[in-house]
């Protein structure tokens, strides 16, 4: 009897001393009542209309939440087969089909994008007017590289407001959803670039030059490429462009923020436009609608270094290149980058580079990669903590302070090491 319970108090201390050596999660049952009190707090003080939110840890799911209305003039409520339309987060989906061609070896990040794209060999560079209010048109410093498009800093015009440029973005319709990719990045490279490549950070048609480049190196229609080499692979079955009209029920309707506070609907034919009607343009930008769950697959393909349930989309390699900035210090001008932290940027992702200053910056873990929609709709991913995150909600203007209490949510009884 005495051996059997010193073999049991042996037992117990071993287990505790695994038990105490795990660790620290970071979604505990207190954060999931604070992450729950969050979303709703968001819906009852008007600040959204609908709201839902999946996290994984160390491979398991952590935390669902689903808030409000899909469709408030409906009464379709938020639930976690809601299709939302993600906007800039279909970026880092184009990113992981270019670097799919740059590990085959089709190309550097270096090279000049003229190389593979000849229409972009002659840029001018818009440098303001003369005295008679001629444009000051200038050669470029050096060629556009292939990494430029990955991390914004090419130079492409991308506001309809700005001087010379502006004009003839809007003339150019570069958008118009019955282009063919082809044709949108055609128009581009006619319109002058707004600094000299590499200069500056500035968001904008880039990755729309990267889902063209992945055609001509594919030799296959980006949507097409996408759907057989990513989408199909991972199981995402409802991230897609077009969304047939069996699934339209459940896309979420987006709101409009007025002057006072009030959210307003947005017509579901105008705001979906794009995704209801069989148009030509396959943006790499934007455009691909998606669930939560489907999302949070890719986010956790990219926490697993490249490859999620035996299924390898990308090398580790290549992961840990496109999660490491690539911007200079040199690079000073960063238009509102900032605004999201001490960030860098890498190939598609804003890059982590440094903990939090004070309890008014974005909370996260050095390392972090992520991006947004316009939406306002996030996700991240955090190596340090194997944690995973996909935020949805069909708001605009785009309201950063939602991300602010979602990661405060997260992370705020959280210490950082």
């Amino acid at each position: 009897m005495q051996n059997l319970t010193i073999l049991i108090i042996g037992f117990t201390l071993i287990l505790f001393a695994c038990t105490s050596n795990q660790p620290e999660k970071i979604i505990t049952l207190d954060a999931n009542q604070r992450l729950n009190s969050t979303l709703e707090s968001f819906v009852e003080d008007g600040r959204v209309v609908g709201v839902s939110a999946l996290i994984f840890e160390k491979g398991e799911e952590v935390y669902f939440g689903a808030y409000g209305d899909a469709n408030r003039e409906m009464g379709v409520k938020m639930d976690r087969g809601t299709i939302v339309q993600i906007y800039s987060m279909t970026k880092p989906i184009t990113g992981t089909a270019l670097m799919q061609q740059y590990e085959l070896g089709k190309f550097k990040l270096d090279d000049p994008l003229e190389d593979y794209l000849p229409e972009f060999g002659d840029l001018k560079v818009y440098e303001g007017d003369d005295e008679e209010g001629n444009p000051i048109l200038s050669d470029t410093k050096r060629p556009i590289t292939i990494r430029d498009i990955t991390r914004h800093t090419a130079g492409f015009a991308n506001d309809t407001n700005a001087p010379y440029t502006g004009t003839l973005l809007a003339e150019a319709s570069l958008f118009d959803f019955n282009n063919t990719l082809k044709e949108t990045v055609t128009g581009l490279s006619e319109i002058p670039l707004v600094f000299h490549p590499g200069e500056k950070w500035f968001y904008g048609p880039s990755v729309d030059v990267q889902a063209y480049l992945v055609e001509v190196l594919s030799g296959q229609p980006f949507e097409e490429y996408i759907q057989e080499h990513i989408l199909d692979p991972l199981g995402m079955n409802e991230t897609r462009y077009f969304v047939p009209e069996s699934d339209r029920d459940q896309m979420s309707s987006a709101y409009f923020k007025n002057e006072e506070g009030e959210l307003n609907q947005i017509s579901d034919i105008q705001a979906h436009d794009l995704n209801i009607n069989p148009y030509s343009l396959k943006p790499g930008g934007w455009g691909l609608t998606s669930t939560l769950d489907d999302y949070q697959t890719f986010a956790r393909m990219l926490v697993n270094i490249g490859s999620l349930n035996e299924t390898q989309i990308l090398k580790p390699e290549t992961v840990e290149l496109m999660s490491t900035n690539h911007l200079s210090e040199d690079v000073k001008d960063r238009l509102w980058l900032p605004s999201k932290g001490q960030v860098g940027f890498g190939i598609d992702f804003a890059v982590r580079l440094a903990p939090p200053v004070d309890e008014n910056e974005n909370q996260g873990e050095v390392g972090e990669f992520f991006w947004d929609g316009a939406a306002t709709t996030l996700f991240w991913v955090d190596p340090v903590n194997e944690l995973t995150a996909v935020l949805f909600v069909q708001i605009f203007p785009y309201d950063g302070s939602l991300h602010k209490d979602f990661r405060d949510a997260v992370y705020s009884s959280f210490e950082s090491n």
